[in-house]
């Protein structure tokens, strides 16, 4: 059969896949973490709770593992992700993330998601939290409106690069080579050296001629 991409994952995690999934790439919840899941599938999972079945406590580690981390996302896969979802929620958390780590122009694409009136992040009670507390300052001026102190910020909620990199070989190989389908490709081959071209490319979400030329790099390499 002929290879064709698909960017777009047949299922996203959900319930205790996700929670495991999250504890895989660092969110630090008290369960045993997968085994190196994949980071954009899990990232937009997690989204998804967060907006959409308003789990404001995923959301918020979430949101610090972004600030965290978001120098290792591969940008054009999540924008290809976030440009498939039909919910506004979810699109404008995106959206306003990307307004918020502006300093990373790769992310800038996100933006354009917008929808073209700001969403509040909760769904009662958003304009006395403003009030009260005023907004948060990450997402202010951004597609998502949120109260500060909503969203906790804490640095201990999250694996830091160092930690995460030993844990996790695809996010290893990102530090090394960078955010790209060329780095987790090569990851793959690293777990499973016998994937042929097509499969590597199907597990990765690559390009066939990429993984066609990884596959001939990592053999080059082999003893």
């Amino acid at each position: 059969m002929a290879y064709k991409r698909s960017v777009v994952p047949k299922q996203l995690p959900e319930g205790d896949a996700l929670t495991a999934a999250m504890a895989g790439i660092g969110f630090g919840f008290a369960v045993d973490g997968a085994k190196e899941p994949n980071i954009e599938d899990t990232l937009l999972a997690a989204s998804v709770e967060g907006m959409e079945r308003d789990d404001l406590r995923i959301l918020s580690v979430l949101t610090t593992w972004l600030g965290v981390h978001y120098s290792r996302i591969n940008a054009d896969r999540l924008f290809r992700l976030v440009s498939a979802r039909q919910e506004p929620r979810v699109v404008a958390y995106w959206a306003a993330v990307a307004g918020w780590l502006h300093q990373d122009r790769r992310l800038t694409r996100l933006v354009r998601l917008a929808p073209k009136q700001r969403v509040a992040l909760l769904r009662v009670g958003s304009a006395f939290q403003l009030k009260r507390h005023g907004e948060d300052s990450r997402f202010a001026g951004t597609a998502l409106i949120v109260p500060q102190g909503v969203l906790r910020d804490r640095k201990e909620d999250v694996l830091s690069p160092r930690e995460l990199a030993m844990r996790h070989r695809t996010y290893h190989r990102r530090v090394l080579l960078g955010p790209s389908y060329r780095a987790d490709l090569w990851a793959l081959l690293e777990a499973e050296p016998s994937l042929s071209p097509a499969d590597l490319a199907r597990r990765g979400y690559g390009s066939f001629a990429t993984a066609w030329q990884v596959k001939r790099d990592f053999e080059t390499l082999q003893p």
